[in-house]
């Protein structure tokens, strides 16, 4: 762990930190972030909708394991160099290379395959990065809403012919190093990807997923268990009712409780009506039911077929162990078919079409009375002419990105909604890509008013176009992109190409970045009007244009559920007195094999030899500038990239502002800022760096459980060119951050709110434990003040206030005991040749915010000051008791167990336990 920041120093290198002891500047990690901004997308995975039913069947992603590699930089380029060898028409292992090109902007050379026996398409990324990335990919096409792909997906992970023990992936987890395991569910395809940095472990991993997405058991118990089966209440008392039960069936009722994922399930069913679009593939509750196990045997026997399949492999082990694994172990056994799962072009229509829905009502709603939305979507282009969706992508973020942008403005500027419609923007999920625009939290009585602001907004920018300056903005957030560089870069690979990809599109043209950015400049240079003829094309002219809105149903829960009671009815009178019995007995059996050890020794595993039995070490340089404050310097081959990180303490912070800190970090960067209002400060945070962003930082001590520290963590990074504007950012908002702006503010806290409250049927398992957390560890009621309901609770307060200047006037209070140097650290990372110049602008920054003119004591009167540990290097120990936090010890605190239940208009229970040195608490929401 970090000395410094208290994360992982570096996501590429990981292991253990060396302090060098001169006073250099060689050291720097890059921001753990996984996300590529805007435009391409690279880090999306994909931009998966709410309506595609991202299905995270398994939560087995391991990122915060180290990464024990060398950032790929410094290493020779022998992944490249190898790929290059390879000819067109070259057989390796039942494969024939057919495309060998060089990336050189993502440093990496890919290799298109196809395999001979069956047309399995495969894609090889060789880079010089050692977490190795596999991939497989289904195309599924689904027809109802029985969610067949979405139940396959789960069933598949219940055991195979050669590991028939149930639940290998999750069997895998301590027997494996891999750095990520998953499988997604989307619209019309199915992705199983897992990485890993050791080579052994790359085998064992790769052995494990080609026998369960090819030969699974698909044994009807594990249909029952994943997919939806009748079983009494109690299983083992036939006189219970009968009731469904399932893991999917539930799921997908805790789905359809997210007004957001209703909308957007709508808008992709209601706009793209006429194939698999128009169905819902992670299954909609009522139908679910009606699948049955030969027809789920059946969907594998044609959908997961090498015919239909797509291969991705990433990184530096070499390509012709994998072919040749991937060729004797399983598409040796098959010969080639015609999947016809192919997705036709939808129909265009000759007029536009508006469509209303119901939900249910959010009890978290500002104002009850605005709980309507609206949206005008569009249909767009075929995914797979790559240009095309790039500049409208492009042109999707000019239109709806930031305070600066026109939809901005003339939606969210207007005072009649909360925050935009779900799926806002740009969606290339499917086969035709869309835009969609609108608004939620507004009237009924408003519906017409915003369509009307939509057409004006659209006539307004064909009239006036773009600002040069937004334009280049866009385009430097691709530099960054090109040049960031993250540990997931694989995962961010494969799923930026899944869609095109998936439609016959050429992956490899996707990643050619650069051209593409070339090609835009051009055809913006030869046509000053090219962007407005693009939104005249596509937006005035469009007759392919869905209107959708939705309203709250007081009564949609029971509406609901008694539609599911008729269902189950139906279901339980077609059952003989014979099934009913069956039904008993097997619900008898499901519950003893659930019940019974597991025989894992099927499966692989590492031995240690087969792992390194060194570990790489980071080395860090520490110093103190502006005569105190503790900087952190690491040198990393970070490809042109700054990344600067801070925290400052709350320990001084008074308690009756502690609960609005989320709301200060949310919204400082956004205020405005010296000279420059909240439309320049935006604009010029996007001109200049990679984004700037403020988070609350809560860090439990982690030899002393009752002891934590508290502090907002700054995080930024940007070009080295842009270093000093970024510095000057910071600086101007820690000495002169804007909190004038009331209807601005406004704007800020309804999009807050609204966020919090959508986000509750997603993540009620979360609030539920952290709530359970709060009278348990010290630190726990800070976690629920910041992160749980008691937040929600508070932002719905603030939304709902007529006067929000007392809110507001909070916020200089706040300021004047966070931004400033007292009780500050930094990290900065950077190459080693740009590390003078990134010290000397740090230094700078942290002369020039201010330091309080009295010292101010810790509001809670017991803190330990903690000095970093000695670091042993080689034979010596370094002595690091300089660099010392500040945290808060309660001595009196005692842990208390309390159960809290909140009542929420959701027919799906989230329920949270947390445990810690024997003591208990439980949180739930319903």
């Amino acid at each position: 762990m970090s000395l410094f920041l208290g994360e992982p120093v570096s996501p590429a290198t990981g292991g253990k930190l060396l302090l060098s002891k001169n006073k250099g500047r060689e050291g720097k990690k890059p921001l753990p972030r996984f996300e590529i901004p805007v435009c391409i997308s690279l880090a999306e995975c994909p931009k998966l909708p709410p309506q595609v039913h991202l299905q995270s069947c398994l939560a087995l992603s391991s990122f915060s394991r180290s990464l024990n590699q060398k950032s790929w930089r410094w290493r020779s380029v022998s992944a490249n160099e190898r790929a290059l060898q390879y000819k067109i028409g070259e057989q390796i292992h039942g494969f024939t290379v057919n495309q060998v090109t060089a990336v050189p902007e993502l440093f990496l050379t890919a290799v298109k395959l196809s395999h001979e026996n069956t047309g399995a398409k495969y894609l090889h990324v060789a880079r010089e990065d050692s977490n190795n990335l596999f991939s497989v990919q289904f195309r599924t096409t689904p027809m109802d809403n029985t969610g067949v792909p979405h139940i396959l997906e789960h069933t598949v992970l219940c055991g195979s012919q050669k590991y028939p023990c149930r639940d290998p992936f999750f069997k895998m987890l301590n027997r494996s190093l891999s750095t990520f395991m998953n499988a997604f569910t989307a619209s019309d395809y199915t992705l199983y990807p897992f990485s890993t940095q050791n080579p052994k472990d790359f085998q064992n991993l790769l052995s494990v997923y080609l026998d369960a997405a090819f030969f699974p058991c698909l044994r009807q118990l594990d249909f029952w268990q994943e997919g939806w089966r009748l079983e009494h209440e109690n299983p083992t008392d036939p006189q219970t009712p009968l009731v469904f039960k399932g893991i999917v069936f539930n799921e997908m009722k805790g789905a359809f409780t997210d007004n957001e994922k209703v909308f957007a399930q709508h808008l992709q069913n209601k706009l793209l009506p006429d194939h698999t679009y128009g169905v819902i593939s992670g299954g909609e509750p009522l139908s679910i039911p009606d699948l049955t196990w030969e027809q789920l045997k059946e969907f594998h026997a044609t959908h997961y077929h090498p015919s239909n399949a797509r291969f991705f492999t990433y990184g530096n082990f070499p390509l012709e162990q994998h072919l040749k694994q991937i060729h004797e172990e399983a598409l040796i056994k098959f010969h080639r078919i015609e999947p016809n799962t192919a997705v036709p072009v939808q129909q265009l229509w000759d007029k536009p079409r508006e469509h209303h829905v119901k939900c249910g009502s959010d009890s978290f709603a500002a104002d009850p009375a605005k709980q309507t939305t609206v949206s005008v979507s569009f249909l767009l282009t075929d995914i797979t002419d790559t240009f095309e969706t790039f500049t409208l992508n492009l042109l999707s973020s000019l239109l709806v990105g930031g305070p600066n942008s026109p939809f901005y403005k003339a939606l969210l500027e207007a005072n009649l909604g909360t925050d935009f419609s779900p799926d806002v923007g740009f969606n290339g999920c499917t086969r035709e890509a869309y835009f969609s625009v609108g608004l939620q939290g507004i009237a009924e009585r408003d519906i017409e008013t915003v369509k009307q602001i939509i057409a004006k907004t659209i006539d307004e920018v064909i009239e006036k176009g773009f600002e040069e300056e937004r334009i280049e903005a866009l385009l430097h957030k691709i530099e960054i992109q090109l040049k960031h560089q993250s540990t997931s870069f694989g995962l961010a690979l494969t799923s930026y190409i899944a869609s095109c990809w998936n439609h016959e599109g050429d992956p490899v043209e996707l990643l050619k970045i650069a051209d593409k950015v070339a090609q835009f400049r051009h055809h913006l240079k030869e046509n000053p009007m090219f962007l407005q003829e693009k939104v005249k094309q596509y937006f005035k002219d469009n007759l392919h244009r869905l209107t959708l809105s939705m309203s709250p149903d007081e009564s949609y829960y029971e509406k609901q559920a008694k539609l599911e009671a008729e269902k189950l009815k139906q279901k339980v009178n077609d059952l003989s007195e014979k099934e009913k019995k069956q039904t008993y007995e097997k619900g008898l059996e499901l519950i003893d094999l659930q019940s019974k050890p597991q025989d894992t020794s099927c499966l692989p595993a590492l031995k240690v030899s087969d792992i390194e039995s060194t570990i790489p070490f980071t080395e860090l340089e520490m110093a103190f500038e502006a005569d105190e404050i503790p900087v952190q310097y690491c040198a990393q081959p970070t490809n042109g990239m700054v990344y600067f990180r801070a925290v400052s303490s709350l320990n001084t912070l008074p308690e009756e502002l502690k609960p609005y800190v989320p709301l200060f970090c949310n919204v400082i960067t956004k205020m405005g800022c010296g000279t420059l209002g909240y439309r320049e400060q935006a604009q010029q945070i996007e001109l200049k760096t990679g984004g700037m962003s403020a988070s609350p930082h809560i860090i439990a001590d982690d030899s002393h459980l009752d002891a934590y520290e508290q502090g907002v963590l700054f995080s930024s990074l940007c070009l080295d060119r842009n270093l000093p504007d970024m510095m000057h950012l910071w600086s101007e908002i820690f000495n002169n951050p804007h909190f004038e702006e009331e209807e601005h503010f406004r704007v800020l806290v309804k999009m807050i709110a609204q966020e919090l409250s959508n986000g509750i049927p997603d993540s009620g398992h979360i609030y539920a434990s952290v709530r359970a957390s709060k009278t348990l560890t010290s630190a726990g009621e800070l976690q629920e003040m910041y992160n749980g309901m008691d937040q929600v609770k508070l932002m719905k307060r603030i939304a709902e206030m007529s006067d929000i200047k007392p809110v507001l006037r909070k916020l200089p209070r706040i300021k004047k005991y966070l931004l400033n140097s007292d009780n500050m650290r930094c990290s900065v990372n950077a190459t080693p040749q740009q590390m003078s110049q990134a010290s000397k602008e740090v230094e700078h920054f942290l002369k020039s915010i201010t330091r309080s003119k009295k010292e101010r004591k810790p509001v809670r009167p017991h803190v330990i000051e903690k000095s970093s540990e000695p670091i042993l290097v080689g034979k010596e120990r370094l002595n690091c008791s300089q660099i010392t936090r500040k945290l808060i010890n309660e001595p009196t605190f005692q842990p208390c167990q309390m159960k809290t239940h909140f009542l929420l208009p959701f027919p799906v229970n989230y329920v949270g336990e947390c445990t810690m040195q024997g003591r208990k608490q439980k949180g739930s929401t319903v």
